[in-house]
């Protein structure tokens, strides 16, 4: 799609982001569907909230919802985790010192809220009432990717959260979609062709009909129930809600905690979108940028050739004049990317 095509599709488009500090929000490569106003989003081939800021005058407004007690401490964040990141030195040098004053006023209201309570955790009843009127996309990146984290805290979040991001969007009048990024490891550790089809309510991979997301609520609390009455350590209830949530994932066929409670929350949605059109979501493997806002950026590290140009320097001025003996920015960025970085890391670090 024609970046004027995509322009078009998100013009005067209010959309509300959950996650927006994480890694998915900041930098993203998605695929394109079928429909304009989706493929807006997958064709962003980088940087969702920064890309938007840098070349997407016309989207009327970015509702960013940030975990945060207040406002104040939301709009820490936002300062501290998003706009403070070297990703977003494009942005700053095109608006200068006017950024914040701008993007405040003009562009994005940052949110305090928690996607884990109802409501999205919002307490501002006015601004509820003001994004229910105007929001018109949701895009829902919150989640907690650690594999073997707390069962209670990942089925908050990842199972539980996907439920209240609905009912936020039932609410919103001029909804036009309602866009969940999961990963593509609900799927298993399946070899061979992997059909995208969703999940039915209280489906497993290893065929079992005893999944009820319900049920796995209650257990939950039980397990912390029994934990508190004899007064376990914090260390104690942490180490033995993540085994629970490793037993009740393999217990039904997926090979951890995050994947688990991810494919719950897909079936949440499925099983009770209604009316609202929904798009569910599942990447591979999130690596650096390749080209925009500038190459090699990726969350705490960089891809760029700066380290290897200093080694060849120093190896030249101590007269080794022959070893790396190439340039470094000859390298063919695309294709190293596709066929070694990436096949590398499903290979030795995917197994």
């Amino acid at each position: 799609m024609e970046l004027g095509n995509i322009a078009q599709a998100l013009e005067n488009s209010s959309i509300l982001v959950t996650g927006a500090t994480g890694f998915l929000a900041k930098s993203t490569s998605f695929l394109s569907p079928s429909t304009s106003i989706l493929r807006a989003f997958f064709l962003f081939s980088g940087f969702f909230i920064e890309k938007i800021l840098r070349v997407e005058p016309n989207v009327r407004k970015l509702y960013l919802v940030l975990r945060a007690p207040d406002s104040k401490s939301a709009l820490q964040r936002f300062n501290s985790e998003i706009i403070a990141k070297d990703l977003f030195r494009v942005v700053k040098e095109k608006y200068g010192p006017s950024l914040s004053a701008l993007i405040i006023a003009q562009k994005i209201t940052v949110v305090a809220g928690d996607i884990s309570k109802k409501n999205l955790g919002v307490q501002d009843l006015n601004l509820l009432e003001e994004m229910w009127n105007d929001v018109d996309t949701v895009v829902n990146l919150a989640a907690t990717t650690n594999f073997d984290e707390r069962y209670d805290v990942s089925f908050r979040i990842n199972t539980l959260g996907a439920k209240h991001v609905l009912k936020f969007s039932k609410r919103c009048t001029k909804i036009k979609v309602l866009l969940h990024v999961s990963t593509a490891y609900v799927s298993g550790e399946k070899v061979g062709v992997i059909r995208e089809t969703p999940y039915g309510l209280g489906e497993t991979l290893n065929g079992t009909f005893e999944l009820n997301i319900d049920n796995e609520k209650k257990i939950i609390e039980r397990k912390l129930e029994k934990l508190w009455a004899v007064n376990a350590t914090e260390q104690d209830v942490e180490l033995a809600m993540k085994d629970l949530g490793t037993q009740r994932a393999r217990k039904f066929g997926w090979p951890n905690t995050y994947v688990f409670t991810k494919a719950m929350g897909e079936m949440l949605l499925g099983s009770s979108k209604g009316n609202i059109p929904l798009v569910i979501v599942r990447p591979t493997i999130i690596t650096s940028t390749y080209k925009e806002p500038f190459p090699g950026w990726v969350e705490g590290m960089s891809f760029d050739d700066m380290n290897t140009e200093i080694l060849r320097r120093t190896v030249r001025n101590h007269g080794g004049e022959n070893t790396f003996y190439f340039d470094p920015k000859s390298i063919h960025w695309e294709d190293y990317f596709m066929n070694i970085h990436i096949p590398g890391l499903v290979k030795y670090v995917f197994k």
